[in-house]
């Protein structure tokens, strides 16, 4: 019975870090709560950008070695980390950008992060399948779980956060709104690298994603000073 349920378990557990980001973001925005349908199509379309992603990310790879490519470098990191925050990106500029539930500053950090979480969770799970080894509470399924929350999870948010926080900013200029979008996926495919970056370097030493975490916790300083700044903006 454990056995046939396991999957099911793995999916639930694979859900509680991006569900609880998201509690935790939408709680920023608590003045100008957003429509509930509108968070679950955000999210479920942060999930369908994942199985999009794969392909071309593997397409990247197959070419990168073609050409000879070095992998695990920071060039390769670069071109994979562009990948997915453009597709993150336009999944919810597509979704939700043009829609009436797309109002003010503050929707795009909140709508951009959805649309992260739900790509995390994506990955998540996946991930969570991989360790679990036919059993859904094995300590290497714990640990991807915890390391997942406060690593690759938070990560994806963050970059969310600061793609749409610059896509917000075009509310104030809208002639210059794609570069302002330009520039925030420039800056978050950096910060996507430079962390990919180090949870490979980790890895290779035995060690636990320790400057990965810090490189996350200090990020999330800034994204949280992004919407205060939202927050002061009288709307």
């Amino acid at each position: 019975m454990v056995l046939a349920l396991t999957p099911i378990f793995l999916i639930l557990l694979g859900l509680i870090p991006s569900v609880t980001w998201l509690f935790f973001y939408l709680h920023e925005d608590m003045k100008h709560p957003k429509p509930i349908l509108a968070v679950l199509l955000t999210f479920l379309v942060g999930c369908a950008v994942t199985f999009l992603v794969l392909p071309v990310e593997i397409f990247a790879n197959e070419w990168f070695i073609r050409i000879g490519f070095p992998l695990y470098t920071i060039g390769s990191f670069l071109v994979l980390a562009a990948i997915e925050e453009v597709f993150k990106f336009f999944g919810a500029f597509v979704s939700i950008g043009q829609s009436r539930w797309f109002q003010e500053p503050m929707d795009a950090m909140i709508y951009a992060i959805t649309v992260a979480l739900g790509f995390a969770a994506v990955e998540n799970i996946a991930s969570l399948f991989k360790a679990s080894d036919g059993s859904f509470l094995n300590i290497d399924v714990i640990e991807s779980l915890i390391l997942r929350f406060v690593g690759a999870t938070l990560l994806h948010s963050l970059a969310g956060g600061i793609a749409g926080y610059y896509w917000g900013k075009s509310f104030f200029k809208p002639a210059f709104k794609w570069g302002y979008i330009a520039f925030g996926l420039i800056l978050v495919t950096a910060l996507h690298a430079v962390f990919n970056r180090l949870i490979i370097d980790e890895g290779r030493f035995g060690g636990p994603a320790g400057l990965a975490i810090v490189f996350v916790s200090f990020v999330m300083f800034f994204v949280l000073s992004d919407f205060e700044k939202f927050k002061r903006v009288d709307r």
